[in-house]
């Protein structure tokens, strides 16, 4: 069951600007990554379904969350079907993301009042999931469809679309302008947030490092 309502975790995603996106087999592992995004002021995080027992995972996960890190609002990524959607809402996503749109995830979620944010690679697929009742968007993959120049266009002509950048997004300042000069609500991001070997050596205070400067830069660059 879901612990935040669909106003809380939209706020909460448009509020911090950014949602790390990570999967990891072992449960400890991803636990230990979402507490140092926590520490590090995220407040939004997409677990992402990629993996043999995922689900497994994220139940493990969710109750951790819920314990240990009460303000987190926890999602889950990598969604294509309604059914594997219902799954994951019952062990506690609060948001679904998806690399693509399928109105029958958008029929699940809104039943629940939980947030669909599915990928959308044009402007016609945006109308769709915006028709479909989905408040935010994501371009995806955000690097291959346009960048932030797709995102300035679909804002001219769509103003009230709220867009999530996914893909190409990394924690440095001349990226992470650009995605929020040409007017992203948010965005997603994955491996650059989590390097590898800081994982492997359990370096947990350098990724929250990672995510505090990433939200400053955010906060400086990010329209009202």
């Amino acid at each position: 069951m879901a612990r935040f309502n669909k106003i809380q975790v939209l706020t909460a995603m448009v509020e911090t600007g950014m949602v790390p996106v990570y999967y990891d087999k072992n449960a400890e592992t991803a636990k230990q990554v979402v507490k140092a995004c926590y520490e590090g002021g995220v407040r939004a995080f997409e677990f992402t379904n990629r993996g043999d027992f995922a689900q497994e995972v994220f139940g493990e996960l969710s109750k951790f969350v819920a314990k240990e890190c009460p303000e987190l609002i926890l999602g889950i990524g990598s969604i294509v079907d309604a059914p594997t959607a219902a799954l994951y809402i019952q062990l506690g996503a609060n948001f679904v993301v998806g690399p693509l749109f399928n109105p029958e995830v958008a029929g699940v979620c809104n039943r629940r009042l939980v947030p669909y944010t599915p990928g959308c690679g044009s402007v016609s697929e945006i109308g769709f999931a915006q028709e479909a009742g989905c408040d935010l968007c994501k371009i995806f993959p955000a690097g291959n469809v346009g960048g932030p120049s797709f995102v300035s266009n679909i804002k001219a002509p769509m103003p009230w679309s709220l867009i999530m950048a996914t893909g190409a997004v990394e924690p440095t300042e001349d990226n992470l302008s650009a995605w929020f000069k040409a007017g992203v609500t948010c965005v997603g991001m994955g491996s650059k947030l989590f390097p590898k070997e800081l994982i492997a050596t359990g370096e947990w205070s350098a990724i929250s490092g990672l995510c505090k400067d990433a939200l400053a830069i955010i906060r400086k660059y990010k329209k009202e």
